[in-house]
């Protein structure tokens, strides 16, 4: 199985379903190649695979949905909830769309684990968009990192899977750690009209188990 899907998974709310495969993944991470991603992943994937799915529920709650600075909605990091939010998502959308990838499920497709799907089906594609993304997979890295909370190893094993963040990309990680999101402005536009979605579609965003909660 390809890592980035492993973490797709791993990073998303673990309803009946996803808890249900916990055991499968952690033994689907231990198959791969050696690696110190790899052992990261594995040592993320035994405690989550260990914990009563209740409890792992509650924390994830308390850490991905109540917490603004450990959500895993990108865009919302670059433009907060302004208005140019709606058109990066519909640019991201029409990213999906051009693979030929149909979004599914209830996630947005700034949704890091709808992103990190996406990079495993279409790794050419999918590896720029998450070279766009790295200092913001950085910066959520090190929230968790100060929140001592165990998804930080989960997102300490996918930086290990993706090349050093560059000059620039330090660069816009502390511009992002100094100045926060902007300011709310108005709500979301709509970002994705039907008449944009091309044929034949393949399914994003809802093909691991847990999309739904």
């Amino acid at each position: 199985m390809n890592p980035l899907a492993l973490i797709s998974a791993a990073l998303r709310y673990p309803g009946d379903e996803l808890a249900a495969a916990r055991d499968d993944l952690a033994r689907a991470a231990r198959a791969l190649p050696a690696s110190p991603a790899r052992d990261a992943l594995t040592a993320f994937l035994d405690w989550w695979a260990a914990e009563p799915a209740d409890a792992l529920r509650r924390r994830y709650v308390e850490t991905f949905d109540l917490s603004r600075r450990t959500g895993l909605d990108l865009t919302y990091y670059t433009h907060g909830d302004r208005r140019q939010r709606g058109l990066a998502l519909l640019a991201l959308r029409r990213r999906y769309d051009a693979a030929g990838l149909e979004l599914q499920g209830p996630e947005l497709p700034d949704h890091l684990p709808v992103v990190l799907e996406f990079a495993a089906l279409e790794p050419g594609a999918g590896g720029e968009l998450l070279a766009d993304v790295r200092p913001l997979v950085e910066l959520i890295r090190l929230a968790l990192e100060r929140a001592e909370s165990p998804w930080a190893g989960l997102l300490g094993a996918l930086c290990l899977l993706l090349p050093p963040p560059t000059e620039t990309d330090l660069a816009e990680l502390r511009r992002l750690a100094r100045e926060g999101p902007p300011g709310e402005a108005v709500g979301l536009e709509p970002f994705a009209p039907p008449e944009v979605m091309p044929e034949p579609l393949r399914p994003c965003g809802g093909a691991v188990p847990g999309g739904a909660r």
